[in-house]
């Protein structure tokens, strides 16, 4: 197990990532740019770093899982629009988390299959999950449980909607 999926995988990921932050920026740089990086948009509260943080401390405690979570919004910073409204949008985020997931995990030496794994979960993260078409039940059950994350970390006042239709999803899966 290597020291990042020691960290990962604490119990404390949350903590365990901030005191280890210097160590992360030098394994994964492409942190960087999430940190500080403001949504500016009503589902979110918290800048992308934040945000994913927070999806880890909500995540169960599994490694796939965990590594879909630190990389699922790493291309917000790459793909954002600004609305005329003011409200930043992120349309093609997760597939530009995917291009930048992808080299670093292979970086940090996965292999194929995981990888695959895991760039299906960041890609469709925000996909609700079609139950007519299920290929992979196990992957579909690990995507739900990233959804729930994710979703438990947007804004408190706009995620109750999308809580109701995971908790519908989960109850027929």
């Amino acid at each position: 197990m290597t020291y990042l999926e020691i960290i990962l995988t604490s119990e404390n990921v949350e903590r365990r990532i901030r005191e280890n932050l210097n160590y992360m920026l030098d394994l994964i740089p492409e942190i960087k740019a999430m940190i500080d990086f403001p949504h500016n948009h009503p589902h979110h509260h918290l800048d992308v770093f934040e945000h994913t943080l927070n999806t880890l401390k909500e995540s169960e405690n599994d490694l796939e899982i965990r590594l879909t979570l630190l990389l699922h919004d790493i291309g917000k910073p790459h793909s954002y629009q600004d609305g005329v409204d003011g409200v930043r949008h992120f349309k093609g985020h997760a597939q530009k988390s995917c291009e930048i997931s992808e080299r670093i995990l292979y970086r940090l030496g996965y292999g194929y299959d995981e990888i695959k794994r895991i760039l299906y979960l960041i890609e469709k993260h925000d996909e609700l999950i079609d139950l007519d078409n299920i290929i992979d039940r196990e992957l579909e059950i690990k995507r739900l449980k990233v959804q729930y994350a994710d979703a438990l970390s947007h804004s408190p006042k706009t995620v109750e909607k999308r809580l109701m239709k995971l908790k519908e999803i989960k109850d027929k899966l």
